[in-house]
C-alpha cells in the first residue's frame, strides 16, 4: 500500500500562514504548532502546569505504549520553547488553566488562517508538525535530537518526515560540498 506523503509548508508558505493570523487565538494555535511540532491531541491537552516559565519549556504527554490496547497519552517529553511559542503560551496561560479548545476547533482555525493566507494546499495541524520537523532539519538539528523533540520511539518514524524540498537538498549539498 502506498505511504501517505507528508507535504510540509515551504518557508514562504509558513511565513504567509504566520502573517495571516488575525487574532491572539489564531497566533496561539498556528505559532505554537509551527514552533513546537506538537500533535493535535498534545496541543489541546496542554495545561498551565506544563509550562515551565523559568526554564522556558513544556512538559508534553504524547502517544505511548502503556498497553497494547491503548494509545493513551502516556509518554513524557520536555520541549524547549523558542521566544515566539513561549510568549503566546505564557500570555494564554496568564488567563487560562488549559487550552480551552477541542480538536475540531483547532483544525478549523488552521484551515481558516491557511485560506486567508491564500494557501491552496490542504493545511492541517499535522502539516504544521511536519513543517516543524523540516524546519528543524534546515536548522541542522540532528536526527536523534529531532526524534526526541517529536516524541518518536523509533528513528524510522522520524525518517518519514524527511521529505525535503529539492531546494533544501541543493542548499545543503552546496553548503557542505
Amino acid at each position: 500500500m502506498p505511504q501517505y506523503k507528508r507535504e510540509p509548508l515551504t518557508e514562504t508558505e509558513a511565513k504567509a500562514l504566520e502573517a495571516a493570523c488575525a487574532t491572539p487565538r489564531e497566533r496561539l494555535i498556528v505559532w505554537t504548532l509551527l514552533d513546537t511540532g506538537l500533535r493535535l491531541a498534545e496541543f489541546v491537552g496542554l495545561t498551565k502546569d506544563r509550562l515551565d516559565l523559568q526554564a522556558r519549556r513544556l512538559t508534553v504527554y504524547g502517544k505511548g505504549r502503556a498497553t497494547r490496547q491503548s494509545a493513551r497519552m502516556t509518554k513524557r517529553r520536555i520541549l524547549p520553547l523558542g521566544d515566539r511559542a513561549f510568549e503566546v503560551l505564557a500570555a494564554h496561560f496568564r488567563l487560562a488553566h488549559d487550552m480551552g479548545m477541542k480538536k475540531r476547533a483547532v483544525q478549523a482555525n488552521v484551515r481558516r488562517v491557511a485560506s486567508r493566507a491564500g494557501l491552496t494546499k490542504r493545511v492541517t495541524p499535522h502539516v504544521l508538525r511536519h513543517t516543524y520537523a523540516v524546519t528543524c532539519l534546515r536548522k541542522d538539528i540532528r536526527l536523534p535530537t529531532l526524534q526526541r523533540l517529536l516524541g518518536h520511539e523509533d528513528l524510522q518514524t522520524t525518517g518519514m518526515y524527511l521529505n525535503l524540498a529539492p531546494e533544501d537538498v541543493d542548499r545543503e549539498f552546496r553548503k557542505k560540498w
